[in-house]
């Protein structure tokens, strides 16, 4: 808390931000009174209440102090006595969005907050408790049948729950990797327009309004966890972050493979954060890995049964592997090359299901490399987890070990010193600056750069003489808390990416190796060990695991249902034989149970709050739909926006281009068109301009 307040003092009134609100009411107006942490400046946000079609919101363009604000809500009062002057109507942390159904505009509040970690400083939260408000005053009246809908859907959003796996941060933008967070000075909307600000949609309107995102707050729908570890006497913070992709987002069976757009079910990017324990919580180094799963990316779904636990794979044949070249394009520029692919499915089946995928995949990715630079080639792992974990568990890790330490080798991680600063461009950089050479360092990993591993050597020669060492990174000399000499910043050139049929068990566990390999990495960067390595079989081993347990059975929750199927990890616990597979089937009948009965209903509160589907007067209602099928044919029709029909595999597809697509007014930033060559992956662009439906203002 000291050390957020100590930061926001030093900002430039321009970057400071709001985060404690309070919320008034008349007959005609809404007044919202927003403040900064240290109290030092205070915002007025008017919202018309007897305006029926599109909210009428303004913004009070001046800053005052807290005597100044209470006298302008004290002749506010005076000046509406004789409609009952101004009421207080709840204290807030922020607006979620604004969202219509068939009558009026709500908006959706963060009344209760819990912080859950801080990064550098900068406090991340959890939302406890939301309202929905609605805009009209209460003498607006519907009519019977527009009531008993629009009830309905308030009752279908509110099962999107706010307090459950999302968070948010004033200063830090949690959206997005350390990384990027270092090296980007992007701001503002064009933030809350990435792939993981789950609340995009719902903030569209106001901030094409106002210019400007300083009410609202970015959520990010994942897995957030703090924990503080020692090594050797040691202390270190380790925080593991999961954001999900709202880009073609939603339960398992009704989200399979890729769309016509590139984005692909269940895409996560898992974050793991390294960085010494300090008296006021701003470390002087700092350290970040990033992995990515996700669906695998072709044409296929499975038909969701009450009769079959496993149902049929369906996949249908892409001929130039358009959607998964766009898929592999758009992780390029999110990440660099080289892009590590890891696939963990099945190669051999009694009856085919899995093995299907796996061929095709393989099929997929040697016709994209024909078009690639032998530096640029997608580098495809294929490992058969499934029979390999018939074995003992330490052999399985061990082995996934050799590939996590093959690909970290690949992609390096990020590492950067800091100071503080004494100029201070916005929230974030307040508290990091990379040191002297790390302008030129930022530049150069703007482009891409060849690996130095010898690509055409089979990845399974790596394996046999690859070593977890052979990553080494410099060593920082600690002493008396100050560097002896300052390390240049080091950057993550690539990514791994990891998938199963679900991405959900079987990837959680690889996941886990990758995130151990890493740690020891890190921490010897940070110098709180010799080598760079930590052992299977050490007390901090099982600490991360356990974590990544978490993050796994969270993860799982939210597409599959139930909690992921641990096996391995039960396992190196030591845990009864028996229990395990008790437990494993209880899990498989949770996930059955929750893929035939619930996620229908699941997907249509996940297209309400995405916006994908916009409820309009005089067409069916969501729920009226057969299934989500329906979500792709005559796509306006039905009020979903920016879909193709496709109307044989059970998926909707996401808004947004895979490729950089603006759908904010063209007056809010610059457009233009570039061409690249087709025998590469690197930095492609699309760029689309046009302005979004669905907007409020």
């Amino acid at each position: 808390m000291a050390a957020e307040a100590k930061i926001e003092a030093g900002l430039d009134p321009k970057c400071r931000y709001l985060q404690k609100f309070r919320l008034y009411e008349t007959g005609s107006n809404f007044y919202m009174v927003g403040r900064d942490k240290s109290r030092t400046f205070w915002r007025v946000l008017k919202i018309d209440r007897l305006e029926l079609s599109e909210p009428n919101i303004q913004e009070d363009p001046t800053t005052y102090s807290e005597s100044e604000c209470q006298e302008l809500l004290k002749r506010i009062h005076e000046g509406n006595k004789s409609n009952g002057g101004l009421k207080f109507v709840t204290n807030c942390y922020g607006i979620v969005g604004f969202i219509k159904f068939l009558g009026p505009y709500y908006m959706l509040l963060i009344t209760r907050r819990r912080q859950i970690g801080t990064i550098c400083g900068h406090i991340v939260y959890a939302i406890t408790k939301s309202e929905m408000i609605a805009l009209p005053n209460h003498s607006v009246q519907s009519s019977t049948d527009i009531a008993r809908h629009e009830n309905r859907y308030k009752k279908l959003l509110s099962t999107v729950d706010l307090t459950k796996d999302f968070f948010f941060s004033y200063s830090y933008h949690v959206m997005r990797s350390l990384q990027k967070n270092m090296c980007d000075n992007e701001s503002g909307q064009v933030l809350y327009e990435t792939m993981f600000v789950w609340n995009e949609f719902l903030t569209r309107g106001i901030h094409n309004h106002l210019e400007n995102t300083h009410w609202t707050v970015a959520l990010v729908y994942g897995f957030f966890k703090q924990a503080k570890l020692s090594i050797s006497g040691k202390d270190f913070w380790l925080t593991l972050i999961a954001r999900r992709s709202r880009h073609y987002a939603g339960t398992r069976y009704l989200k399979r493979g890729v769309n016509e757009k590139g984005r692909v079910a269940n895409d996560v990017e898992t974050e793991q954060i390294v960085f010494e324990d300090t008296h006021d919580g701003i470390p002087t180094h700092i350290t970040s890995v990033v992995q990515n799963r996700g669906s695998i990316p072709l044409f296929w779904s499975q038909e969701t049964s009450r009769l079959n636990i496993k149902p049929d794979i369906i996949l249908q044949k892409d001929r130039n592997y358009k959607a998964t070249r766009l898929h592999f394009e758009n992780l390029v520029k999110r990440y660099g090359n080289p892009i590590i692919i890891l696939n963990l499915i099945k190669t051999h089946e009694k009856k085919p299901r899995e093995s299907i995928l796996r061929s095709e995949f393989a099929k997929a990715i040697d016709a994209i490399n024909k078009d690639l630079s032998d530096e640029n080639r997608l580098r495809f792992l294929h490992w058969d987890l499934h029979r390999h974990s018939r074995s003992k568990s330490a052999s399985v890790l061990s082995l996934l070990g050799k590939v996590a330490a093959y690909a970290l080798n690949l992609t390096g991680f990020f590492y950067c010193q800091m100071t503080p600063a004494v100029q201070f461009d916005g929230p974030l950089q307040s508290t990091l600056i990379l040191n002297d050479n790390a302008g030129e360092s930022c530049n150069e990993l703007r482009k891409n750069t060849s690996s130095n591993a010898d690509i055409s050597t089979p990845w399974e020669d790596h394996l046999k003489n690859n070593d977890s060492s052979v990553c080494e990174m410099p060593k920082d000399r600690v002493e008396n808390n100050e560097m002896a000499l300052p390390t240049p910043p080091k950057f993550q050139k690539g990514v791994l990416r990891t998938n199963c049929i679900d991405c959900l068990d079987r990837t959680n566990v690889a996941q886990f190796a990758y995130g151990l390999a890493a740690l020891g990495h890190q921490l010897h960067a940070l110098g709180f060990t010799d080598v760079p390595k930590i052992d299977l079989d050490s007390p901090l081993a099982d600490d991360l695991m356990n974590v990544y347990e978490m993050m796994g059975d969270t993860l799982a929750f939210q597409y599959g249902g139930s909690a992921a199927h641990n096996k391995i990890f039960s396992e190196r616990r030591g845990q009864w034989k028996a229990a395990t597979q008790s437990q494993e089937f209880f899990r498989t009948l949770q996930r059955y149970y929750s893929n035939a009965y619930m996620d229908a209903e699941k997907q249509d509160a996940i297209n309400l709050f995405l916006g994908y589907f916009q409820p309009q007067q005089g067409k069916r209602a969501l729920w009226e739909l057969d299934s989500d099928q329906n979500c792709n044919v005559g796509s306006r029709a039905h009020g979903f926006v920016n879909q193709y029909a496709r109307a044989f595999i059970k998926r909707s597809l996401s808004d947004g281009n895979i490729l950089c697509e603006s759908n904010t007014p063209v007056s809010a930033r610059n457009t233009g068109q570039k061409k690249y060559p087709t025998s590469t992956l690197l930095d492609r662009r699309t760029y689309q301009t046009g302005r979004r439906g669905g907007g409020y203002f």
